[in-house]
């Protein structure tokens, strides 16, 4: 268990994807560029890659990214973020995807 200050600590916001594309030589990797309404936009790596056959179905959609998680070198490429997803026992998988049109950057609370 996590008390609400440990919680509060994770800043999850709303980023648009600019750019997907598998990373050469790994299986599981898509790289995106996401943009947060902030200076330039980063980039995140995500194991994902089985779920999204076509990774560019995914470039202009909006998902909530974990955004202050410490900078990870991947095959090579940093990652600044982690992209929201749930599965269940099952195997489903699932992005987590807002209902109704949001800016991007905005903060979950």
């Amino acid at each position: 268990m996590i008390n609400i200050d440990d919680f509060k600590k994770v800043e999850i916001k709303i980023g648009e994807i600019l750019t997907a594309e598998k990373v050469e030589g790994a299986d599981k990797l898509i790289r995106f560029t996401v943009d947060f309404k902030e200076e330039a936009p980063r980039q995140i790596l995500s194991g994902i890659a089985i779920h999204f056959p076509d990774p560019q179905t995914l470039v202009g959609k909006k998902f909530p990214f974990v955004t202050n998680l410490e900078p990870r070198t991947i095959r090579g490429f940093e990652s600044n973020g982690m992209i929201m997803a749930v599965s269940d026992t099952e195997g489903n998988f699932s992005l987590i995807e807002p209902t109704s049109p949001i800016a991007s950057g905005s903060r979950l609370s």
